[in-house]
């Protein structure tokens, strides 16, 4: 049943305001009996009542509307009730509806696991197979390789135990084999010198009595004069043969430098500022003056080895570098410097090698002594950082010493 508005039933109602009853109350028997009481107290009895006179038609109207709501108001509750059990019925229905797509859900669910799960398995059914199958031959190689080294270890152990048991128990015999093998030696021998003896005394020597003369002594020959090693000079007067050699020696460093040459050749970019420094060095000052500082150690590096690689090119293994700077950081770069300049090694570098460094000029001095001695031909190179120099360094023909710049503050001293 629908509960619209509209499809309720119209009352006609007057339109006509509602008239007040009279109906008796108590309050006016009361009233009346008081008044009679006081007026006439002689006639105590009631009255007789007065005939009723027919309802007044705004009541009448009024007592129907009230019974038509009354009826109304039933069939409202009847259509609230009856839409009430519809609503539940539709609640009911719809909960069995979502109850069985659930059901049914879960179902779908529950088959797709199915299927996963067998789409699994049979994905990787041959591959457990294939990794059991590995794991069992790994186990069966590992069991044989095992049992093969508990054989060797067993074997090895009898062995040593009778090597143990025969040192114990067959010294003795031991020590009489080889005494009786030294005695058969001892016979072999003097049987074989026995031999000797008599196939000697069955030899016919010659006589030497008779026209016998001393020998004459054989001529000696005289021993070679001892070359005298001459100083080096290389200004222009005096070294006017070598020089296109170190011109050209050193155009070739600047011109085609060879990165990868052999030992004690220049492997570096060769500048003109650079050749400058090594021609006024070897022509202007003989090989031995002082050259102004490039104003790093590491460029002052590639100058000295410029030097050092000329000179090395002229006197071999003669040449003997020696290296003066009074910290042993600074003696590092020199050497981490000449390594990658001449393309020497950590074995080119030592008291009897090619290069020693040192941090005392006294020191430097007994070796230059020394080397001179032996016909070496020292190259003292000394560091910026020198303050103080030994005037003894300056008795040798070659020595280079860096000058720092005047007035400017160097990269030497850290």
């Amino acid at each position: 049943m629908s509960s619209d508005p509209q499809d309720r039933p119209k009352l006609d109602l007057p339109l006509a305001p509602p008239q007040p009853l009279n109906l008796p109350t108590e309050d006016s028997s009361a009233s009346a009996s008081k008044s009679d009481e006081s007026g006439n107290s002689e006639s105590v009895l009631p009255s007789e009542p007065e005939p009723m006179t027919p309802m007044d038609p705004a009541v009448e109207s009024m007592q129907q509307a009230i019974a038509a709501l009354t009826t109304e108001k039933e069939r409202l509750a009847k259509e609230i009730l009856d839409l009430q059990q519809q609503k539940q019925a539709l609640l009911d229905e719809q909960a069995q509806a979502l109850q069985a797509e659930k059901d049914k859900l879960i179902a779908e669910i529950d088959e797709f696991q199915a299927q996963k799960q067998a789409l699994f398995d049979e994905q990787t059914g041959d591959l457990q197979s294939q990794v059991q199958q590995f794991m069992t031959q790994s186990l069966q190689t590992l069991e044989q390789k095992q049992a093969s080294l508990q054989q060797s270890v067993d074997s090895l152990e009898r062995r040593r135990e009778k090597i143990r048991e025969e040192m114990r128990t067959t010294f003795a015999g031991t020590s009489q084999e080889i005494a009786v093998r030294v005695q058969g030696f001892r016979d072999y021998l003097m049987g074989s010198l026995q031999d000797l003896v008599m196939a000697a005394e069955q030899l016919d020597f010659p006589n030497y009595e008779e026209n016998w003369s001393p020998a004459t002594p054989a001529k000696t020959a005289p021993e070679p004069p001892k070359q005298t090693f001459e100083a080096p000079q290389f200004s222009k007067q005096g070294f006017a043969t070598r020089i296109k050699r170190i011109e050209s020696t050193l155009d070739q460093y600047r011109m085609a430098p060879d990165y990868y040459g052999p030992p004690w050749q220049l492997r570096r970019t060769f500048e003109p500022i650079h050749s400058e420094r090594v021609k006024k060095w070897f022509f202007t000052q003989g090989g031995r003056g002082t050259v102004r500082s490039m104003g790093s150690r590491l460029q002052n590096i590639l100058v000295a080895s410029a030097s050092v690689s000329v000179l090395y090119g002229m006197y071999g293994d003669r040449l003997k570098t020696l290296i003066l700077a009074n910290t042993p950081e600074r003696l590092g770069e020199w050497r981490r410097g000449l390594q990658d300049c001449l393309g020497i090694s950590r074995s080119d570098f030592g008291p009897n090698s090619g290069v020693i460094l040192f941090e005392n000029s006294d020191a430097l001095v007994q070796k230059a002594d020394r080397l001179t001695e032996d016909d070496r031909l020292p190259l003292i190179i000394i560091d910026e950082a020198e303050d103080n120099i030994n005037l003894s360094l300056l008795q040798y023909p070659l020595w280079l010493a860096f000058a720092p710049e005047p007035q400017s503050d160097s990269s030497y001293f850290f």
